[in-house]
């Protein structure tokens, strides 16, 4: 071959779910125009990729069926399933980059869309590095099936997620119970272990099996209705978000809030029930600096304020709610732990009887006294107490008395609101009144921000513990007379209360 002499092009078509008339105008023209038409093929000779564009091909092109060694995860090769295939598609690669070294284009046909589950894309990885190449997507089967389901799949903010019905059935479940769409492919003969896994989500009432779909053999079944042991390869389960329907729905009933823990700080603390919620809401409701962690999005209003005036936001969200708003009201950590759940039913309590009527929602969301205690162990692994030292909702009094008996009793305590520009001699206080019942090498935590960027955790004991390490923003954990520190390797040391009083250790 001279040194001028044409390269071939290699092209990856989507030729689409399976109706021909689904095809894109430029996959036919590659098509008709191609010098080599390769195409994935089972044993028995038959190509669903081919089927599509069967009409379409032209007199002297060379086709190239590339026939599967197996189409099972079943094989006698030595070296297993992932080896047998690999070397299938070196070899089909070798024979395809013979074509387009003569110059001749290629076209690799591929059901739905090449780089979506696609065989064309094991060819492509050993060639497009190789030779030009270009991708020409199709419509995926999702799509197709949905089209033909004639069912949204999703709205507005709600995420889709697509799985391989390979997984096993635990993750399958897990991603399952997830909020948002689903689309399980591949099921075959793994469709028993994903209904079992849909069942297991809650989610069998919302799901939707469709065979063959766009395809002159296609098939609607009800799912309770499919036989496991008859379902093909081209049969996938469609399950639409329908939370958002649904809340449509209570607001023409009357509207709904919720009130939204969002844990502590790290996102990935945030429930997905929270998430869901939010996405969902037409109106937030919050402190400002706990607003802003949760992201804008379009069409949703914002009604932040002070920290020191719960009663009027519960009261603002209520009464959006029986306007048919979707609220949310926001509060860091879990909002049933010195946070907006409570503020919102004390309205509500003594509210109109409208509000009443409200369908009424608590997420709860990881606390703050949870995130604080798992960064140095499990100070709080047996009995504890909580309590706030802010006296601007209760008498000074009371919170000395139950101060008191906290540190009588050998509870490990948990301190929220420790300190303000308001109160900077209380917790001197709190810890002279603990003192008096524990000794001074008390273990004692003091975490400010867990799981923000700028998260400080100190770790000391009751005699060198000083009340100006903490602000509002601090978490204070102090021990039990039982809990101990354990050193680890490397250097670093956790902490822990026994759950066992007398601290007998681990058994077995």
């Amino acid at each position: 071959m001279s040194a001028d002499a044409r390269v071939g092009q290699l092209f990856g078509v989507g030729v689409g779910p399976g109706d021909p008339e689904l095809i894109t105008v430029k996959a036919l023209r590659v098509v008709r125009e191609a010098g080599v038409i390769a195409y994935p093929c089972a044993q028995h000779g038959q190509s669903n990729a081919r089927a599509v564009v069967a009409a379409e091909l032209v007199h002297g092109q060379i086709e190239m069926p590339m026939v599967y060694p197996m189409t099972t995860e079943t094989t006698d090769h030595p070296g297993g399933y992932e080896v047998a295939m690999s070397q299938f598609y070196d070899g089909m690669a070798e024979e395809i980059a013979g074509h387009l070294a003569c110059g001749r284009d290629v076209a690799i046909l591929c059901e739905g869309d090449p780089l979506f589950y696609g065989s064309y894309m094991y060819l492509h990885d050993r060639l497009a590095h190789r030779f030009e190449t270009q991708v020409i997507p199709g419509v995926p089967s999702v799509m197709g099936a949905a089209a033909r389901l004639g069912t949204p799949l999703v709205r507005r903010d709600t995420a889709f997620t697509v799985l391989p019905g390979t997984l096993s059935e635990d993750v399958l479940t897990a991603k399952l119970r997830q909020p948002g769409a689903f689309a399980i492919m591949k099921l075959g003969r793994n469709f028993a272990k994903v209904k079992r896994a849909v069942d297991a989500a809650g989610l069998a009432d919302r799901a939707l099996f469709i065979e063959r779909a766009t395809m002159s053999r296609e098939r609607i079944v009800p799912l309770c209705e499919v036989d496991p042991m008859d379902v093909p390869y081209f049969s996938l389960m469609l399950i639409p978000d329908t939370s958002q329907a649904e809340r449509e729905e209570t607001v023409r009933g009357g509207g709904w809030i919720s009130v939204v823990g969002l844990g502590p700080g790290a996102d990935g603390w945030m429930t997905p029930e929270a998430q869901q919620a939010l996405s969902d809401a037409t109106d937030l409701v919050g402190y400002h600096t706990y607003l802003n962690r949760v992201p804008v999005r379009s069409g949703q209003r914002r009604f932040g304020s002070d920290n020191k005036v719960e009663a009027d936001r519960a009261r603002l969200a209520l009464t959006l709610a029986a306007e048919g708003r979707r609220v949310c009201v926001v509060s860091s950590g879990d909002p049933g732990i010195f946070a907006m759940a409570a503020a919102v039913l004390e309205c509500v309590d003594g509210g109109p009887q409208l509000w009443r009527e409200l369908d009424i929602r608590i997420l709860p969301g990881v606390s703050a006294m949870q995130a604080a205690a798992s960064r140095t162990g499990a100070l709080l692994g047996h009995d504890f107490c909580v309590l706030s030292l802010s006296d601007r909702l209760k008498p000074w009094e009371i919170v000395v008395k139950r101060l008191e008996a906290a540190a009588s009793a050998d509870f490990a305590i948990a301190i929220y609101n420790p300190i303000s520009s308001e109160r900077l001699w209380q917790l001197a206080e709190a810890r002279s009144i603990v003192a008096r019942y524990r000794g001074p090498q008390t273990p004692v935590v003091v975490a400010r921000s867990v799981g923000r960027s700028d998260e400080k955790v100190i770790v000391t004991d009751l005699e060198h513990f000083e009340p100006s390490m903490a602000d509002m923003q601090t978490i204070v954990l102090v021990g039990s007379s039982m809990t101990r520190e354990i050193a680890l390797s490397g250097g670093k040391k956790l902490i822990y209360t026994p759950r066992s009083y007398a601290g007998g250790g681990c058994e077995g």
